[in-house]
């Protein structure tokens, strides 16, 4: 022990003394840093160091290890080690190479991460959610969605082999470290992405193996880059799905479409180096064909014809039947179906043919007219009754309209349908068939006994055009009278504006069924019905009386005039 000279010792005796015991004022400093010491011996495990402090330190010899790999120790090496304390219990400084690793690995790191650059590592375990890397001291965890651009299932491989990684984040408070080998992948590939579309031009044919398949299309491996082979670019015929041209592992020749340089992604075509069918499809479908095809697609719409491989005509529902009207096309035809259609439009600028189904046959109407004329007789069920007529069920499946005023002599149209019931069978004449409108036109009471016939006369020939008649009014309605020629002759209509001249008799609401008017015929409809008029009698009636009495300009006035003639008349 260092005794003092004098027998008083003074503070900067003392000073001196606890600095021999402790080993120096400096040594408290060495604590918390990492420091260079040589290796005084390797014994028992252990490696023998000394730093300068009074007393010596050891590490153990594994944490101068790699994995497997030999320490490479020897003695009088100089290397780095953590002081944790100057002196322990035993006297010993206590020495850690595994924190002096990790502190240096930390100040590189952070100067790595914070220039954006990769760093090395080794993965040595596995812990919940991820892994561990060990990246020269310092541990960082590895989640294990940025292990690999896509998932590995087993990752025995990469374990303790160096490779390089991406620190996302770091917390050195913390000492959390979070990095990924997907990032340092994806810029690799990216980079060679880059390399391998500089290379590549569109209108380029190049071969390439189909890597996988999806409802969407084929993505094709061009060496190192993937390219979308869409379904629609694959063939010019219809494809269902990708898988009917191509299978998984097919070596195929493809045509660069389109290169998007800021995506950087390469459509692909199949069908571009093949001719095109709709090249000159004008002059091989020209409006008006008709054709063979079969049914490859059913819409709401319509449905696709394929007239040839690669061209296809769309059947628009309207087009599909004559007399199935807001029918699915489902319904008409069915898929794989042949069919006969006519061309009715062609746009090769759009690449769109127009085809009628119901074209390539018989208009229904215009076989009806060929079969039954007007005059003839024709038998069918009753469909539906309408407030307005019955329609009657008629050979090639279409129908014919009776209207109420045409089902029966001497009653009123609502007494008439009353009659009827749908599902009966019943006959009438064919009164009229508009091909163009699609109407045909039947009567029943033209049967019965006593109908007008042809040319606008009753069956006695009593009714003609502009002769007076005395009719009983059957019904009174808002737009006129229902009106019959004698006790039982044929039923006509006076309409509103021919109940009298003036505006004042121009209401029905003066009349009363049962009343018995003069009226004059003015004409037969189509189905031979007569009309008749109260004002065309009175002008009639008028005219008469004054070619027989005088002129308008002989003095007499038109009342004296018609007194006159009402005077003669009685």
């Amino acid at each position: 022990m260092y005794m003092a000279s004098t027998a008083n010792p003074t503070r900067d005796d003392f000073a001196k003394l606890l600095d021999e015991q402790l080993g120096g004022a400096d040594d408290g400093g060495f604590e918390g840093r990492v420091v260079k010491g040589t290796i005084t011996a390797i014994e028992n495990g252990n490696v023998i160091i000394d730093v300068g402090l009074k007393s010596e330190g050891r590490v153990a010899l594994r944490e101068f290890s790699h994995g497997d790999q030999p320490h490479g120790l020897s003695v009088g090496d100089e290397v780095e080690v953590f002081v944790d304390r100057v002196e322990n219990a035993d006297g010993e400084a206590m020495l850690s190479r595994d924190r002096a690793r990790r502190e240096a690995a930390w100040d590189k790191l952070e100067s790595e991460f914070g220039e954006g650059k990769r760093v090395e590592g080794r993965i040595f375990g596995r812990v919940k959610g991820g892994f561990t890397v060990d990246l020269d001291g310092a541990v960082a965890f590895l989640p294990g969605s940025q292990v690999d651009i896509r998932p590995v299932r087993d990752v025995g491989p990469l374990m303790d082999m160096p490779q390089p990684f991406q620190i996302l984040k770091m917390d050195r408070r913390r000492g959390n470290i979070v990095v990924s080998r997907r990032a340092v992948l994806e810029e690799t590939r990216a980079e060679q992405r880059s390399e391998l579309i500089d290379k590549l031009s569109e209108g380029q044919v190049i071969d390439g193996v189909v890597k996988n398949i999806t409802d969407y299309g084929a993505f094709v491996d061009l060496g190192g880059i993937d390219g979308l082979l869409h379904v629609t670019d694959m063939s010019y015929k219809r494809v269902n799905h990708p898988s009917e041209v191509v299978n998984i592992g097919d070596s195929v020749s493809v045509q660069i479409i389109r290169i998007n340089q800021d995506t950087q992604r390469i459509s692909l075509g199949m069908k571009q180096l093949e001719s095109d069918p709709w090249d000159g499809v004008a002059a091989k479908y020209p409006v008006g064909a008709k054709l063979s095809g079969t049914v490859t697609n059913i819409t709401e719409y319509g449905a696709f014809v394929e007239l040839e491989a690669g061209i296809e005509g769309l059947v628009h529902v309207s087009e599909m039947s004559w007399t199935k009207k807001n029918v699915h096309p489902g319904k008409i035809v069915s898929t794989s179906q042949e069919v006969d259609v006519m061309v009715l439009e062609v746009d090769s600028d759009k690449r769109r043919i127009s085809l009628g189904l119901k074209q390539a046959q018989q208009n229904p109407w215009e076989a009806f007219a060929e079969k039954h004329p007007v005059g003839s007789t024709v038998a069918g069920e009753v469909k539906n009754a309408t407030e307005f007529g019955l329609f009657i069920g008629l050979d090639g499946d279409v129908d014919g309209m009776v209207h109420m005023s045409d089902i029966a002599w001497g009653i009123s149209g609502e007494d008439a349908l009353a009659l009827h019931r749908k599902g009966e069978e019943v006959q009438a004449v064919v009164l009229d068939v508009d091909v163009e409108k699609e109407r045909i036109s039947l009567g029943m009471k033209q049967l019965e006994k006593g109908a007008p016939a042809a040319g606008g006369t009753s069956s006695s020939g009593s009714l003609r055009r502009g002769e007076v008649v005395t009719v009983t009014i059957l019904e009174v309605r808002d737009g006129g009278l229902e009106v019959q020629a004698g006790d039982d002759g044929a039923t006509g209509f006076i309409k509103r504006s021919d109940l009298g001249r003036d505006r004042d008799e121009q209401r029905p609401d003066r009349f009363q069924a049962g009343q018995k008017v003069d009226a004059m015929v003015t004409g037969f409809d189509r189905s031979k019905k007569p009309n008749f008029s109260i004002k065309a009698r009175q002008l009639a009636e008028e005219k008469e009386a004054v070619e027989q009495y005088g002129s308008s300009d002989s003095g007499a006035s038109l009342g004296d005039i018609l007194g006159e003639a009402l005077k003669q008349k009685q």
